[in-house]
């Protein structure tokens, strides 16, 4: 009887220890056992390191011997996370941001989340499949093919990026570092430059790079998949405190043949302009209710895109005027 709880404690101290492991951080033996002790769990540091060592033995779990004391930590892609057991509503949730946010993810970040993402697939990928299955998990399986992002616009395939671009881009984002670069312009042209990496946008299927040159203080976006290699620097950089994504995005930076900012105003008919009313083109444009139509008025970067989507409008839009801002 003795040795049955012995053992049932000894099992209980190792999925405890599975818990605690992390892809990301190695953890030491003493650190371990204090975290044990902490959840009523009290063994010697000697215990833990025998209970360390028959896990590297048996499941995907390495030690770092390269300095004392000695580290622990699940390998990026193991299948054995699965001790961190998932619900259902923890699946749909990690499959829905492996969909939509994997590209604005810091690549190291997401290799860590590979066996999450695993697991999520592995437990409800037999709910869709399977009549049988707990009628809540065939339920929350199903979801996936509820929801569905859909494009305002034509919709393109992506183009081909470069992995080990992505994760130099990435990499040298995260951490602050300048970043060499070798990119085609739109004119097809190869350019080398060493940049301040300061941002990533997806817009639609195309990733985009936001970023300082050597040497200027003004941003450029350069899309991503133009960009043929990069090589992170060992040199870090200050964040500018004067640049902002979001006002960045909302002066229609990421817009093409980018122009002055100015001041928009157009008529529109109801039946087409009625979206305005519930997406403004910005946070300070007014809308006036004319009868069989609209008064727009909205402060806006006057760009190419900006003066297609007036174009597809067709007659349902006239007396469209930019007055250029001063700022």
């Amino acid at each position: 009887m003795r040795e049955r709880v012995e053992n049932l404690e000894t099992l209980r101290m190792a999925l405890e220890i599975m818990r605690e492991l992390s892809p990301v951080k190695a953890i030491d033996s003493a650190t371990l056992m204090q975290r044990l002790e902490a959840k009523g769990i009290k063994r010697s540091q000697r215990s833990v390191q025998r209970t360390l060592g028959m896990l590297v033995e048996h499941f995907d779990i390495e030690c770092d011997t390269r300095s004392k004391p000695y580290g622990y930590r699940w390998r990026t892609q193991s299948k054995e996370f699965s001790v961190r057991s998932l619900s259902e509503s923890d699946s749909l949730m990690l499959l829905l941001a492996e969909q939509h946010l994997k590209n604005l993810m810091p690549t190291q970040m997401l290799k860590a989340m590979e066996g999450f993402f695993e697991q999520a697939h592995r437990k409800v990928a037999p709910a869709i499949a399977s009549l049988s299955e707990d009628e809540a998990t065939r339920l929350s399986a199903q979801w996936l093919d509820k929801v569905r992002i859909v494009s305002a616009t034509q919709p393109l395939l992506p183009p081909r990026i470069d992995e080990a671009v992505l994760e130099a881009v990435s990499s040298a984002l995260y951490a602050n570092k300048w970043l060499n670069i070798d990119y085609r312009n739109q004119t097809q042209q190869a350019k080398s430059a060493y940049v301040m990496p300061l941002g990533i946008a997806q817009q639609g299927v195309r990733l985009y790079l936001v970023c300082r040159f050597e040497g200027y203080d003004n941003e450029r976006t350069l899309a991503i998949n133009r960009i043929t290699a990069a090589t992170v620097s060992t040199k870090a950089f200050e964040r500018p405190a004067d640049f902002d994504l979001d006002k960045y995005d909302e002066d229609g930076r990421f817009a093409s043949s980018e122009g002055p900012r100015v001041q928009l105003s157009f008529k529109i008919r109801k039946k087409a302009g009625l979206h305005l009313t519930e997406s403004p083109l910005s946070k300070d444009q007014t809308i006036e209710d004319c009868g069989d139509h609209y008064a727009v008025s909205a402060p806006l970067q006057d760009t190419l895109r900006l003066r297609q989507w007036l174009q597809g409008f067709g007659g349902d839009v006239w007396d469209t005027a930019m007055q250029p801002v001063h700022e």
